[in-house]
């Protein structure tokens, strides 16, 4: 009975400590009314174990370092773009009218130009080629899809055969379990800070 009394007393101030901590995504609690008991349950995170990196020339070691010093300056840029898309997707769903949404996309076309086009110009080419893949990684969507839907399939045939003139496809399928994987574990490392 004392038991049954001190749960009683104790859930209310451990329900509170664990809405607290449920806004954090770390730790929730289950009370069974029947047992009267208790039990803790922590939620952790996606963990990732990455192999140590064994480099088998000096060549390949500083390759490697060069894509993630790429990946550092161009995955903000790929991330914004992601944010924008969904900015637009939100935006476009108040206007009605194809005419005014033509009228907004050139209008998103000129401030994008205006905001990103330093920053761009300043990346090399393999960064370039880089930020097209980085971006199909965010938005879930290749670059010349985006292009196309957006722009129309005039401008998205110009941007694709601009890019095949210096080899980069905009049609590139991001595979983070394919030939894409080196550059997701950078990406997933670069995000979480531990490069």
């Amino acid at each position: 009975m004392i038991c049954c009394c001190l749960t009683m007393a104790v859930v209310p101030e451990l329900k509170a400590q664990v809405e607290s901590h449920a806004q954090e995504g770390t730790l929730q609690a289950y009370v069974d009314p029947v047992k009267k008991d208790t039990v803790a349950i922590v939620r952790l995170g996606h963990v990732y174990c990455f192999n140590k990196k064994k480099f088998t020339s000096r060549k390949r070691e500083l390759a490697y370092w060069r894509m993630v010093n790429d990946v550092k300056k161009t995955l903000p840029i790929a991330k914004a773009a992601r944010d924008l898309l969904v900015q637009v997707y939100d935006t476009i769903q108040f206007i009605p009218k194809e005419k005014d949404q033509r009228k907004y996309f050139k209008q998103l076309e000129k401030d994008l130009f205006a905001q990103y086009k330093p920053q761009l110009k300043r990346l090399n080419f393999r960064q370039g080629k880089l930020l097209v893949r980085l971006i199909d990684r965010e938005c879930n969507r290749s670059s010349y899809s985006l292009i196309r839907e957006f722009l129309g399939k005039t401008r998205a045939f110009f941007w694709q055969s601009f890019g095949a003139l210096f080899g980069v496809s905009l049609k590139g399928v991001w595979e983070p379990d394919g030939k894409d994987k080196e550059l997701e574990d950078i990406c997933i490392q670069v995000e979480h800070g531990l490069l």
